[in-house]
């Protein structure tokens, strides 16, 4: 149905379906580590009544849900559900943060009103004011329902320094738990400036990493950092070449630099988010 797209689906890689989010991801779901998930597109949202799905498309995401579960070998899988606007992510505007987000949600009736939430925040009069400073007006919403990545670390990677706009450097802002703590600066995440395309490291900051975002009944929580874990780096040499070599892969196969967004759980590297730099711009 025009309704719904898997990511690795034909078609989910046009962001006038899904959003620009949900595309990027869409785009590299099959040469890169993206966790499994489907998408609400654009068209769903537009002839939805905003407080509600209609019936069909709630089964739609039922038997999506269930599917995404079998995939994930869980009944009801910890899923992330996020706005992925159709101008968001591209080559105009960012809207970084603005949309809605909602982690660690679990159960249908809980993802199906994570949608809903999503939805309404295309109202949200922050969204409003940014888009009428482009030139603006309505939008077209997508919805991305996606595995939750029980992240024992997270990054977010730069593939050109965003501070001083050097072209031969790579930063590298990581912390314990899940990204929100770094994406929403709740702490101060360690830092690597590497020298590309070599990857060497010009400069690393141990940061204070007071913080953490961690999983919580339906949703998530911030809890102190262990002193133990304050006081060492949350990422191993390894991990942060091969997150380094990563932003170099994906800046060559997007064509533009990359803001990602990455998770670690059990060693294994995931890609949750990549998208133009702002800063850039």
């Amino acid at each position: 149905m025009n309704d719904l797209l898997w990511l690795d689906q034909p078609g989910c890689d046009d962001p006038v379906r899904v959003g620009g989010k949900a595309a990027n991801l869409a785009r590299l779901a099959a040469r890169c580590p993206v966790p499994p998930g489907f998408v609400l597109t654009a068209a769903a949202h537009a002839r939805s009544p905003g407080d509600s799905l209609p019936d069909d498309l709630a089964r739609a995401v039922a038997d999506a849900y269930a599917a995404l579960g079998t995939r994930c070998g869980a009944a009801d899988p910890a899923v992330a559900v996020r706005s992925s606007a159709v101008d968001e992510d591209g080559a105009s505007a960012s809207f970084a943060g603005i949309f809605a987000s909602y982690l660690n949600v679990r159960g249908l009736d809980a993802v199906l009103a994570a949608i809903v939430r999503c939805w309404s925040s295309a109202a949200d009069p922050r969204v409003l004011a940014y888009r009428r400073e482009r030139g603006g007006d309505s939008v077209g919403l997508g919805v991305l329902v996606q595995a939750l990545v029980a992240a024992d670390a997270a990054a977010v990677v730069f593939s050109v320094n965003p501070t001083s706009r050097a072209a031969d450097e790579l930063v590298i802002n990581a912390n314990w738990g899940l990204g929100e703590s770094i994406v929403g600066g709740l702490a101060t995440p360690d830092t690597w400036i590497l020298r590309r395309p070599a990857l060497s490291t010009i400069q690393f900051r141990l940061g204070d990493k007071a913080q953490m975002t961690v999983r919580s009944d339906g949703g998530t929580r911030e809890v102190p950092v262990l002193r133990t874990l304050r006081a060492r780096a949350c990422l191993t040499d390894a991990q942060v070449h091969e997150l380094g070599a990563l932003a170099l892969r994906l800046e060559d196969a997007m064509g533009w630099p990359v803001d990602l967004e990455c998770a670690y759980e059990a060693g294994r590297l995931y890609l949750l988010q990549c998208r133009p730099i702002t800063a850039l711009r």
